[in-house]
């Protein structure tokens, strides 16, 4: 299929058949698709940290537990995160490094604070970047995915659960759709493009 067929076609699937599993030759297609996104000074300054077994049902309970120091909306969000990822086989959880952003002092100390900020922004970019090429191998490989904003509320709970030395900036359940999905409403581009001449 053509590439905007392929974009079309990519859904966010929040449950999945519990009963099949992800081959390893699939999530290595979209930890290469995820490795091979651009990223800022080319320093690729992410991990992908594959998730699977009892460790991933752990981190499910883990964050349903959290989910109580929440208000209810952020609440209710982090338990559909967590049934997302207890009925995934797969979650990948995307880390930065940290190696941009410890470059900043050679930019001058006096805006080293400033630059700290930009280079970590640059590294969010980078790891949304990898993120979108996996969600879409996935797609490709006919399998479903959602990226889990919500879990960055308790990064550091997550970080520290897993033991990964690096930021969590994003996660996401892999596994086969639990049913068809209906796509949702997009705008229209005239909705979203603002055209600037002379």
């Amino acid at each position: 299929m053509s590439f905007l067929e392929l974009a079309k076609k990519r859904r966010s699937i929040r449950l999945f058949q519990q009963d099949r599993d992800v081959p390893n030759d699939y999530i290595k297609k979209i930890l290469e698709a995820g490795n091979l996104a651009p990223s800022a000074h080319n320093k690729q300054s992410w991990k992908f940290v594959v998730i699977r077994g009892k460790k991933k049902d752990e981190l499910a309970q883990l964050i349903t537990e959290l989910s109580e120091l929440f208000p209810k909306k952020s609440r209710l969000l982090l338990r559909m995160g967590s049934k997302s990822i207890f009925t995934a086989p797969c979650v990948i959880g995307v880390f930065s490094t940290g190696e941009l952003v410890s470059e900043a002092g050679e930019y001058g100390e006096d805006l080293k604070k400033e630059i700290e900020d930009f280079f970590l922004e640059m590294e969010i970019q980078s790891a949304s970047a990898a993120v979108q090429n996996m969600l879409l191998q996935a797609t490709e490989l006919g399998l479903g995915s959602v990226w889990l904003g919500v879990v960055v509320l308790v990064a550091k709970q997550i970080e520290s659960f897993l033991g990964v030395d690096g930021k969590l900036l994003a996660m996401f359940p892999i596994g086969y759709p639990s049913k068809d999905y209906t796509p949702p409403k997009k705008k229209t581009l005239s909705e979203v493009v603002i055209e600037i001449k002379d």
